[in-house]
């Protein structure tokens, strides 16, 4: 079955009905429409965290909040060699600017 979109409503009252019918994923599955797995990870998720748990956050940033030292380090440097990059590249356009004009 291939996946398809849905949303954190939908994940919830998958992940639900699946607990409420002794786990039967195959059969959540095939009456929602989904697959197996996604079923599978979306209870698992559900029953350790609850419905925030089910919340999508691919492809978003964690919150300031919820990062450790080593994360906000990590992300230091990033900007960092980003910032002397820029320069770098800068400071090159300068000087081929510079070398044209005394030809």
């Amino acid at each position: 079955m291939a996946s398809r979109k849905t949303t954190l409503e939908e994940r919830i009252q998958i992940a639900s009905y699946c607990v409420e019918h002794d786990c039967n994923y195959s059969e959540t599955a095939r009456l929602y429409e989904v697959s197996y797995q996604q079923v599978y990870g979306w209870v698992k998720k559900w029953l350790e965290g609850g419905d925030q748990a089910l919340v999508d956050r691919r492809g978003k940033a964690k919150e300031a909040s919820h990062l450790t030292e080593e994360d906000k380090l990590r992300i230091e440097l990033r900007k960092m060699k980003k910032a002397n990059r820029e320069l770098e590249v800068e400071n090159a356009l300068l000087k081929k600017l510079q070398e044209l004009e005394r030809m």
